[in-house]
Protein backbone atom coordinates (compact mmCIF):
# COMPACT_ATOMS: atom_id res chain seq x y z
CA UNK A 1 0.00 0.00 0.00
CA UNK A 2 1.11 3.55 -0.70
CA UNK A 3 -0.20 6.92 0.43
CA UNK A 4 0.31 8.37 -3.04
CA UNK A 5 -1.72 7.14 -6.04
CA UNK A 6 -0.10 6.32 -9.34
CA UNK A 7 -1.03 9.28 -11.54
CA UNK A 8 -0.32 7.31 -14.70
CA UNK A 9 -2.61 4.51 -13.56
CA UNK A 10 -5.34 7.00 -12.66
CA UNK A 11 -5.01 8.64 -16.07
CA UNK A 12 -5.26 5.27 -17.82
CA UNK A 13 -8.43 4.58 -15.84
CA UNK A 14 -9.89 7.95 -16.86
CA UNK A 15 -9.01 7.28 -20.51
CA UNK A 16 -10.49 3.78 -20.48
CA UNK A 17 -13.69 4.85 -18.73
CA UNK A 18 -14.14 7.76 -21.16
CA UNK A 19 -13.70 5.43 -24.13
CA UNK A 20 -16.26 3.00 -22.69
CA UNK A 21 -18.66 5.92 -22.19
CA UNK A 22 -18.14 7.05 -25.78
CA UNK A 23 -18.66 3.55 -27.14
CA UNK A 24 -21.91 3.24 -25.19
CA UNK A 25 -23.32 5.93 -27.48
CA UNK A 26 -21.48 4.98 -30.65
CA UNK A 27 -23.68 6.88 -33.10
CA UNK A 28 -23.20 10.11 -31.18
CA UNK A 29 -19.45 9.46 -30.94
CA UNK A 30 -19.17 8.82 -34.69
CA UNK A 31 -21.19 11.94 -35.51
CA UNK A 32 -19.04 14.09 -33.23
CA UNK A 33 -15.87 12.71 -34.81
CA UNK A 34 -17.19 13.30 -38.34
CA UNK A 35 -18.30 16.83 -37.42
CA UNK A 36 -14.89 17.64 -35.96
CA UNK A 37 -13.03 16.25 -38.98
CA UNK A 38 -15.41 18.05 -41.36
CA UNK A 39 -14.57 21.37 -39.74
CA UNK A 40 -10.86 20.65 -40.24
CA UNK A 41 -11.41 19.59 -43.86
CA UNK A 42 -13.39 22.78 -44.59
CA UNK A 43 -10.56 24.89 -43.19
CA UNK A 44 -8.04 22.97 -45.28
CA UNK A 45 -10.16 23.56 -48.36
CA UNK A 46 -10.33 27.26 -47.54
CA UNK A 47 -6.53 27.54 -47.43
CA UNK A 48 -6.19 25.51 -50.63
CA UNK A 49 -8.47 28.07 -52.25
CA UNK A 50 -6.34 30.94 -50.93
CA UNK A 51 -3.16 29.43 -52.36
CA UNK A 52 -4.74 29.36 -55.79
CA UNK A 53 -4.40 33.16 -55.76
CA UNK A 54 -1.16 33.65 -53.84
CA UNK A 55 2.04 31.71 -53.39
CA UNK A 56 2.98 33.09 -50.01
CA UNK A 57 1.42 34.07 -46.68
CA UNK A 58 3.57 36.42 -44.64
CA UNK A 59 7.31 35.99 -45.05
CA UNK A 60 8.60 32.54 -45.94
CA UNK A 61 5.30 30.70 -45.58
CA UNK A 62 4.59 29.07 -48.91
CA UNK A 63 1.81 26.55 -49.46
CA UNK A 64 3.43 23.50 -47.90
CA UNK A 65 5.25 25.51 -45.24
CA UNK A 66 1.90 26.93 -44.18
CA UNK A 67 0.37 23.45 -44.13
CA UNK A 68 3.18 22.43 -41.78
CA UNK A 69 2.08 25.35 -39.63
CA UNK A 70 -1.57 24.27 -39.91
CA UNK A 71 -0.80 20.65 -39.03
CA UNK A 72 1.22 21.76 -35.99
CA UNK A 73 -1.75 23.80 -34.83
CA UNK A 74 -3.99 20.76 -35.27
CA UNK A 75 -1.68 18.58 -33.16
CA UNK A 76 -1.62 21.13 -30.35
CA UNK A 77 -5.28 22.12 -30.36
CA UNK A 78 -6.59 18.57 -30.72
CA UNK A 79 -4.47 17.48 -27.74
CA UNK A 80 -5.89 20.30 -25.63
CA UNK A 81 -9.45 19.59 -26.76
CA UNK A 82 -9.11 15.84 -26.21
CA UNK A 83 -7.62 16.06 -22.74
CA UNK A 84 -8.78 19.32 -21.16
CA UNK A 85 -11.60 21.17 -22.94
CA UNK A 86 -14.53 19.10 -21.65
CA UNK A 87 -13.17 19.11 -18.11
CA UNK A 88 -12.61 22.87 -18.11
CA UNK A 89 -16.15 23.42 -19.35
CA UNK A 90 -17.57 21.15 -16.64
CA UNK A 91 -15.61 22.79 -13.81
CA UNK A 92 -18.37 25.34 -13.40
CA UNK A 93 -20.88 22.51 -12.94
CA UNK A 94 -18.69 20.93 -10.27
CA UNK A 95 -18.90 24.19 -8.35
CA UNK A 96 -22.63 24.65 -8.88
CA UNK A 97 -23.63 21.09 -7.98
CA UNK A 98 -21.13 20.55 -5.18
CA UNK A 99 -19.16 17.94 -7.11
CA UNK A 100 -15.97 19.87 -6.32
CA UNK A 101 -16.47 18.91 -2.66
CA UNK A 102 -15.93 15.25 -3.57
CA UNK A 103 -12.91 16.10 -5.76
CA UNK A 104 -11.29 17.92 -2.84
CA UNK A 105 -11.72 14.85 -0.62
CA UNK A 106 -9.92 12.53 -3.03
CA UNK A 107 -6.30 11.57 -2.09
CA UNK A 108 -4.97 13.01 -5.34
CA UNK A 109 -4.06 16.43 -6.64
CA UNK A 110 -7.31 18.32 -7.28
CA UNK A 111 -6.08 20.11 -10.39
CA UNK A 112 -4.99 16.81 -11.93
CA UNK A 113 -8.37 15.27 -11.09
CA UNK A 114 -10.57 18.03 -12.48
CA UNK A 115 -8.35 18.51 -15.56
CA UNK A 116 -8.27 14.91 -16.81
CA UNK A 117 -11.26 13.03 -15.46
CA UNK A 118 -12.98 12.96 -18.88
CA UNK A 119 -11.21 12.38 -22.20
CA UNK A 120 -12.97 13.56 -25.38
CA UNK A 121 -11.95 10.82 -27.79
CA UNK A 122 -13.97 12.36 -30.65
CA UNK A 123 -11.36 15.15 -30.87
CA UNK A 124 -8.51 12.66 -31.23
CA UNK A 125 -9.36 12.24 -34.92
CA UNK A 126 -8.05 15.76 -35.52
CA UNK A 127 -4.69 14.71 -34.07
CA UNK A 128 -4.44 11.86 -36.59
CA UNK A 129 -5.47 14.23 -39.38
CA UNK A 130 -2.81 16.73 -38.31
CA UNK A 131 -0.15 14.03 -38.18
CA UNK A 132 -0.99 12.83 -41.70
CA UNK A 133 -0.97 16.41 -43.00
CA UNK A 134 2.39 17.03 -41.31
CA UNK A 135 4.03 14.01 -42.94
CA UNK A 136 2.48 14.78 -46.33
CA UNK A 137 3.65 18.41 -46.22
CA UNK A 138 7.19 17.32 -45.35
CA UNK A 139 7.15 14.91 -48.29
CA UNK A 140 5.96 17.67 -50.62
CA UNK A 141 8.81 19.88 -49.43
CA UNK A 142 11.29 17.03 -49.77
CA UNK A 143 12.55 17.73 -46.27
CA UNK A 144 13.55 15.06 -43.76
CA UNK A 145 13.93 16.41 -40.19
CA UNK A 146 17.24 15.64 -38.52
CA UNK A 147 17.58 14.03 -35.09
CA UNK A 148 17.69 17.42 -33.35
CA UNK A 149 14.43 18.55 -34.97
CA UNK A 150 12.82 15.18 -34.18
CA UNK A 151 13.68 15.66 -30.51
CA UNK A 152 12.86 19.37 -30.25
CA UNK A 153 9.60 19.40 -32.21
CA UNK A 154 7.61 17.30 -29.67
CA UNK A 155 9.13 19.39 -26.87
CA UNK A 156 7.84 22.64 -28.37
CA UNK A 157 4.48 21.04 -29.19
CA UNK A 158 4.29 20.15 -25.50
CA UNK A 159 5.15 23.76 -24.65
CA UNK A 160 2.26 24.91 -26.83
CA UNK A 161 -0.11 22.48 -25.13
CA UNK A 162 1.11 23.70 -21.73
CA UNK A 163 0.44 27.35 -22.58
CA UNK A 164 -3.06 26.69 -23.91
CA UNK A 165 -3.88 24.41 -20.98
CA UNK A 166 -2.66 27.01 -18.50
CA UNK A 167 -4.87 29.66 -20.06
CA UNK A 168 -7.83 27.30 -20.08
CA UNK A 169 -7.56 26.08 -16.48
CA UNK A 170 -7.06 29.65 -15.22
CA UNK A 171 -10.21 30.72 -17.06
CA UNK A 172 -12.12 27.73 -15.69
CA UNK A 173 -10.93 28.44 -12.14
CA UNK A 174 -12.35 31.94 -12.38
CA UNK A 175 -15.78 30.33 -12.08
CA UNK A 176 -15.19 30.21 -8.33
CA UNK A 177 -15.29 34.02 -8.22
CA UNK A 178 -17.69 34.70 -11.12
CA UNK A 179 -20.31 32.14 -10.15
CA UNK A 180 -20.94 31.11 -13.74
CA UNK A 181 -18.49 31.31 -16.62
CA UNK A 182 -20.66 30.66 -19.66
CA UNK A 183 -18.35 32.45 -22.09
CA UNK A 184 -15.40 30.07 -21.69
CA UNK A 185 -15.61 28.63 -25.20
CA UNK A 186 -16.25 32.01 -26.82
CA UNK A 187 -13.32 33.67 -25.08
CA UNK A 188 -11.15 30.64 -25.78
CA UNK A 189 -11.93 30.91 -29.49
CA UNK A 190 -11.26 34.64 -29.59
CA UNK A 191 -7.84 34.31 -27.92
CA UNK A 192 -6.60 31.18 -29.68
CA UNK A 193 -7.76 32.52 -33.05
CA UNK A 194 -4.67 34.74 -33.06
CA UNK A 195 -2.47 31.63 -32.94
CA UNK A 196 -3.87 30.23 -36.18
CA UNK A 197 -1.62 32.32 -38.40
CA UNK A 198 2.13 33.03 -38.69
CA UNK A 199 3.17 35.97 -36.54
CA UNK A 200 4.63 37.78 -39.58
CA UNK A 201 1.13 38.83 -40.65
CA UNK A 202 0.82 40.96 -37.52
CA UNK A 203 2.61 44.11 -38.64
CA UNK A 204 1.87 47.78 -39.06
CA UNK A 205 0.29 50.21 -36.58
CA UNK A 206 -2.40 47.71 -35.51
CA UNK A 207 -0.70 44.37 -36.04
CA UNK A 208 2.57 45.17 -34.25
CA UNK A 209 0.93 45.95 -30.86
CA UNK A 210 -1.21 42.82 -31.23
CA UNK A 211 1.90 40.77 -32.02
CA UNK A 212 3.70 42.15 -28.96
CA UNK A 213 0.72 41.61 -26.65
CA UNK A 214 -0.02 38.03 -27.79
CA UNK A 215 3.65 37.09 -27.66
CA UNK A 216 4.79 38.52 -24.33
CA UNK A 217 1.61 39.13 -22.27
CA UNK A 218 -0.66 36.28 -23.37
CA UNK A 219 1.87 34.15 -25.28
CA UNK A 220 -0.50 32.40 -27.70
CA UNK A 221 1.55 33.40 -30.76
CA UNK A 222 4.48 31.24 -29.66
CA UNK A 223 2.20 28.19 -29.28
CA UNK A 224 2.25 27.16 -32.95
CA UNK A 225 4.85 29.49 -34.43
CA UNK A 226 7.84 28.09 -32.55
CA UNK A 227 7.44 24.36 -33.32
CA UNK A 228 6.35 25.10 -36.91
CA UNK A 229 9.37 27.36 -37.49
CA UNK A 230 11.59 24.55 -36.24
CA UNK A 231 10.62 22.54 -39.33
CA UNK A 232 10.19 25.37 -41.82
CA UNK A 233 13.33 27.30 -40.93
CA UNK A 234 15.24 24.25 -39.65
CA UNK A 235 18.10 25.31 -37.39
CA UNK A 236 19.05 28.44 -39.34
CA UNK A 237 17.27 31.41 -37.73
CA UNK A 238 17.40 34.53 -39.86
CA UNK A 239 17.39 37.13 -37.08
CA UNK A 240 18.10 37.61 -33.38
CA UNK A 241 14.37 37.37 -32.66
CA UNK A 242 14.24 33.92 -34.20
CA UNK A 243 17.13 32.85 -31.98
CA UNK A 244 15.44 34.14 -28.82
CA UNK A 245 11.91 32.96 -29.59
CA UNK A 246 12.51 29.25 -28.84
CA UNK A 247 14.09 30.14 -25.48
CA UNK A 248 11.18 32.43 -24.70
CA UNK A 249 8.70 29.63 -25.56
CA UNK A 250 10.25 27.41 -22.88
CA UNK A 251 10.11 30.27 -20.38
CA UNK A 252 6.53 31.14 -21.34
CA UNK A 253 5.41 27.52 -20.92
CA UNK A 254 6.97 27.24 -17.45
CA UNK A 255 5.66 30.65 -16.37
CA UNK A 256 2.16 29.83 -17.68
CA UNK A 257 2.00 26.57 -15.74
CA UNK A 258 3.20 28.27 -12.55
CA UNK A 259 0.77 31.18 -12.96
CA UNK A 260 -2.21 28.92 -13.71
CA UNK A 261 -1.34 26.74 -10.71
CA UNK A 262 -1.30 29.84 -8.52
CA UNK A 263 -4.68 31.00 -9.89
CA UNK A 264 -6.18 27.54 -9.41
CA UNK A 265 -4.99 27.29 -5.80
CA UNK A 266 -6.20 30.82 -5.05
CA UNK A 267 -9.58 29.89 -6.51
CA UNK A 268 -9.76 26.77 -4.32
CA UNK A 269 -8.89 28.94 -1.32
CA UNK A 270 -11.92 31.12 -2.10
CA UNK A 271 -14.23 28.16 -2.71
CA UNK A 272 -17.02 27.58 -0.25
CA UNK A 273 -18.52 24.11 -0.01
CA UNK A 274 -21.96 23.68 -1.57
CA UNK A 275 -23.15 22.38 1.79
CA UNK A 276 -21.98 25.45 3.70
Amino acid sequence: MTDHPSYLRVFRTFARNSLVRNMTFRTNFILETITSLSWVAINLGFYLLIFQYTGMIGTGWGKWEFFLFLSTGLLINSTVETLFMTNADEFNELIRTGGLDFALLKPIDTQFLVSLQRIDWSSAGNFVFGLVLLVYSLLQLGYVPGPVEVLLYPLYVACGVSILYSLMIAMAASSVWLGRNQNLFDFWFYITNFARYPMEIYSGPIGTPLRWFFTFIIPVLVVVNVPARLLVRSLAPQSLTEWLLPAFALLAAAASLIASRWVFNRALGSYRSASS
